[in-house]
């Protein structure tokens, strides 16, 4: 697992954000320290966009030999949960970083937050406004037009910081007042007309209990956070550059020791397509049911893409891959996918397995001989070692790799045709066997006795097919994932993006027959289905009856299926 403490032991890459830190360590600002922190918001799962910011921060600490926090930005108890929190440990260690014992919390400062709101209340830098939600939007102004003052703008300090305390005693009820910055209703950035610091709200919290009725505002407890834990860099996506000079505000009036300000650097999201990254549309999806769960392995969240069977491995190349940019860009997904491949191609075990069986009995084979031909592993990893694969008179074979009426250049199995079993014998198709609808249900075929280990080893034919042994086989479930949207943009010109969810983003074959050494596999298990594409042990597997999620296909195979829909 990476400490973001210790040393990288590969050159760092280069983007304009390590420029900065780079810089400010040969300056001396900050007396050289380089602490970061990833500040998720405990009201959903983690997703691939949070992979970029977790391999960002930890990553720049990591390059820096510097720190870098896990807080939980827990300032809206109405939709946080423990679960969520637990679920953000998970991801941030499973993607290989560690927070050490620097786990915090922004409830960690709810008291000094409050002391310091009275601070700006004496200073005449804050007031309470008594005005409704609808009308402090109204008054704030446009983008266009300045705002104009509340009328309780102007109320004295005593009578503010009255009220301000009578709401810490939960006296008023939510939405009553809320407590504002005293800044500039005329500034050209909106954020800077007077922004809401602490809103009444009657909830009870997963840390705090029902001890607070009022909570600080995001924009105010995240750069107090950030200034207590003496972060230096606190990097941050681009839909809070607007709010980079709010940030400086609130640092740059509460009390803090002469060090140099935490400095706010803002950064491009990852956008991918195919997909869609907000927590609010992956809450629908979840409550709504038309995915199983977080964890559903559809999901762009990193407990999908886990299940999925992507390795943490190839989520950090790609993070490395797509960089650190400062404009808005959309990503290929085939690119994450060509990375998933391409990792799991190094790592995953090869095993058989037949997706759509059809039995091919070889009538010259002697009943009852079982033989087992000899199988490496993995060819990219010699250290994987081999296995021995039974074979017997009795085989499945994918129901693809037949047709009774072949079209040219068809190298695979047809009446009167032959081809080589993957690691086994030369068949030839004899006879076929059908039910009464016309369906084919059995193959009758002969082999080339010589063809494994005789004389005719070496001869060569156009088709090779992989296969199973029936008597040998274990039955199981492959469910068999695709992209959850079927446009490249689920959200443009405005629709709904539920509304363009692909209808074949998961099939599920209950027939599936696969080699007898799977049934020892751990849940996680990542393997390749040779001809057939990349897979992972689900857990939802039980003991002889494993379950496989499709990861990826072996080939980019989504053009091509776009186009033929």
């Amino acid at each position: 697992m990476d400490s973001a403490a210790g040393p990288s032991t590969t050159p760092a890459p280069t983007d304009f954000i390590r420029e900065i830190v780079a810089e400010d360590q040969r300056t001396g600002k900050h007396g050289g320290r380089v602490h970061t922190r990833f500040p998720p918001e405990p009201n959903g799962y983690l997703h691939i966009g949070h992979a970029k910011a977790i391999c960002l921060s930890f990553g720049v600490a990591r390059d820096f030999n510097g720190l870098c926090n896990l807080r939980f930005d827990d300032t809206n108890p109405t939709k946080e949960d423990v679960e969520y929190v637990e679920s953000i440990q998970e991801d941030v260690r499973w993607l290989g970083f560690d927070w050490d014992d620097r786990m915090f919390y922004a409830s960690d400062y709810f008291d000094r937050m409050y002391e310091y709101a009275e601070r700006l209340i004496r200073d005449g830098k804050a007031y309470v406004d008594s005005l409704s939600a609808d009308d402090i939007r109204a008054y704030r102004g446009t983008l266009t037009e300045p705002g104009k003052n509340s009328p309780h703008r102007d109320r004295s300090i005593d009578e503010n910081l009255d009220l301000f305390r009578r709401m810490k005693a939960g006296e008023f009820p939510d939405g009553a007042h809320v407590l504002r910055a005293k800044i500039d209703m005329a500034s050209g950035n909106i954020n800077m007309r007077d922004p809401t610091l602490y809103r009444i709200r009657h909830a009870v919290h997963h840390r705090t209990g029902d001890a607070w009725p009022i909570y600080p505002t995001y924009d105010y407890a995240h750069p107090i956070s950030d200034a207590i834990e003496g972060i230096t860099h606190s990097l941050c996506t681009l839909e809070f550059e607007g709010h980079r000079p709010l940030y400086d505000w609130v640092v740059g009036n509460i009390p803090h020791e002469g060090t140099p300000l935490p400095q706010q650097i803002e950064f491009a999201r990852l956008n991918l397509n195919y997909t869609v990254m907000s927590k609010r549309k992956l809450l629908q999806l979840v409550e709504q049911k038309l995915v199983s769960g977080w964890d559903d392995p559809r999901m762009p969240t990193i407990a999908g893409l886990r299940r999925r069977g992507y390795t943490p491995e190839a989520i950090r190349d790609f993070c490395t891959r797509i960089g650190v940019a400062k404009k808005e860009n959309v990503i290929e997904m085939a690119l994450l996918e060509a990375i998933v491949r391409e990792d799991l191609n190094k790592r995953a075990q090869r095993a058989m397995a037949v997706l759509h069986p059809v039995k091919v009995v070889i009538e010259n084979y002697p009943e009852g001989r079982v033989e087992h031909v000899d199988a490496d592993n993995n060819p990219e990893d010699e250290s994987m070692g081999r296995r021995e694969v039974p074979f017997s008179r009795e085989i499945y074979i994918e129901r693809d790799d037949f047709m009774e009426n072949p079209p040219k250049k068809f190298f695979r199995l047809s009446p009167g045709s032959e081809v080589r079993l993957r690691r086994a014998y030369i068949i030839k198709c004899e006879r076929v066997i059908k039910d009464e609808t016309g369906t084919i249900v059995e193959l009758r075929c002969s082999c080339d006795l010589e063809s494994l280990t005789g004389e005719t080893a070496s001869r060569r034919v156009k088709g090779t097919i992989h296969w199973v042994s029936a008597a040998h086989a274990l039955s199981a479930e492959v469910r068999l994932y695709d992209r959850l949207f079927q446009s490249e943009d689920p959200g443009a010109a405005g629709r709904d993006p539920l509304t363009d969810l692909n209808p074949e983003s998961l099939h599920v074959l209950t027939e599936c027959k696969v080699e007898p050494m799977l049934s020892s596999c751990a849940a996680g298990t990542r393997l390749q289905f040779e001809r057939t594409g990349y897979f992972v042990v689900d857990a939802d597997s039980r003991p002889g009856q494993p379950v496989f999620n499709r990861t990826v296909t072996l080939k980019d195979s989504w053009q091509r299926i776009v186009a033929r829909g």
